[in-house]
């Protein structure tokens, strides 16, 4: 009776045992087995170094989930393909978690965050040299999604080179071009150049260089003298004064209401002229002139002779006018009562 209990007493014990860790495994990570999950993939042409399962995923920071999976297409899309034909990306996959409604609403709408512009990069996380996956906007011209024939098991977002990738590329490239340099030639020209300025700097006549200096030195200073009398004695206030008279002047002519009703009366003519032109009444003015014109011609053509008696009847009146206008001006008592008296003879005595 004492052995039963006592094995009662030890199973009951290990059931305790058993439900109190299921318990905090549960408290500690086991609700995210039962919590709305989604899982993506991408993909990566550059290294992924110092990035591991379990790194986190966020969007401009904020926390999403983290990295479940990495391997490379070549073991998991690729096997059948000759090794030359092989793309050789790295590809991540990714859960995110969340509520249920922000879950099925990242899965439903992840193509439109693709031609959004939505993209994946690798990120460190400070100077640990740790990266995480960081989802960002980015310009989706300039940031297309890389090449590949096979069928994503998972829903694919696109990536985009990481900043830490690019500075990489940089370095690197500088520093190739360091090797390609021709760093003893290039020293070698440095040193005959330094050569050559020394030796020019001993041809150069310090004594006559300092002399000249000196001179424009003193030149310089008695022009600005020059300049500074000459701004003294202008009569800059006066100048000042007349201008600001003339601006008041000016102003209270512009302000004057005869010119506003100038202004006014001028835009009314000119619309009244648009109207006119609008309305084609200039076209048939000038037609109108046209027509007369010709008539004039016509006229003038038909009566040649008669216009050229009449005109030489108008300058035979015009002599006329002028003599007689003459007289007047000469015997205005004439003009007015009659002509002049006869001339009296005195008749002369004969000589004895």
């Amino acid at each position: 009776m004492a052995e039963r209990k006592s094995y009662f007493r030890l199973g009951l014990f290990v059931v305790v045992a058993l439900g109190t860790g299921l318990l905090v495994l549960f408290i500690l990570g086991g609700r995210s087995l039962f919590e709305p999950s989604f899982v993506f993939e991408t993909y990566f042409d550059e290294s992924v170094a110092g990035l591991e399962i379990g790194s986190p995923v966020k969007f401009r920071g904020v926390p999403l989930g983290e990295v479940t999976q990495i391997t490379t297409s070549a073991a998991t899309y690729e096997r059948n393909e000759p090794i030359s034909a092989r793309k050789g990306y790295i590809v991540v996959r990714c859960k995110v978690r969340g509520t249920r409604e922000q879950v099925e609403q990242f899965h439903d709408d992840i193509d439109v965050y693709i031609k959004a512009g939505i993209r994946a990069k690798t990120q460190l996380a400070g100077i640990t040299g740790q990266q995480f996956i960081m989802l960002d906007v980015e310009d989706p011209k300039n940031f297309r999604p890389l090449p590949f024939e096979w069928k994503p098991k998972y829903p694919y977002l696109p990536s985009v080179q990481s900043t830490t990738g690019v500075l990489i590329a940089r370095i690197q490239s500088f520093l190739a071009s360091l090797d390609e340099a021709d760093v003893a030639k290039l020293g070698a020209n440095l040193n005959t150049l330094l050569v050559n300025a020394n030796r020019k700097l001993d041809e150069l006549d310090v004594p006559d260089l300092s002399k000249e200096a000196r001179d424009v030195l003193r030149e310089a200073r008695t022009a600005i003298d020059h300049l500074d009398e000459v701004i003294v004695k202008a009569r800059i206030d006066q100048a000042v004064r007349n201008f600001s008279t003339a601006s008041e002047r000016a102003a209270k002519v512009l302000g004057d209401p005869k010119i506003g009703q100038s202004v006014a009366n001028i835009e009314a003519v000119t619309e009244t002229l648009r109207k006119l032109a609008d309305a084609g009444e200039f076209d048939r003015i000038t037609k109108k002139l046209d027509d007369l014109v010709a008539r004039l011609d016509a006229v003038v053509a038909d009566n040649q002779y008669d216009v050229r008696v009449i005109i030489q009847d108008l300058r035979v009146t015009a002599n006329n006018l002028r003599a007689v206008s003459e007289s007047v001006r000469r015997y205005p008592a004439g003009a007015l009562i009659g002509g002049p008296p006869a001339k009296v003879e005195i008749p002369k005595e004969s000589a004895k």
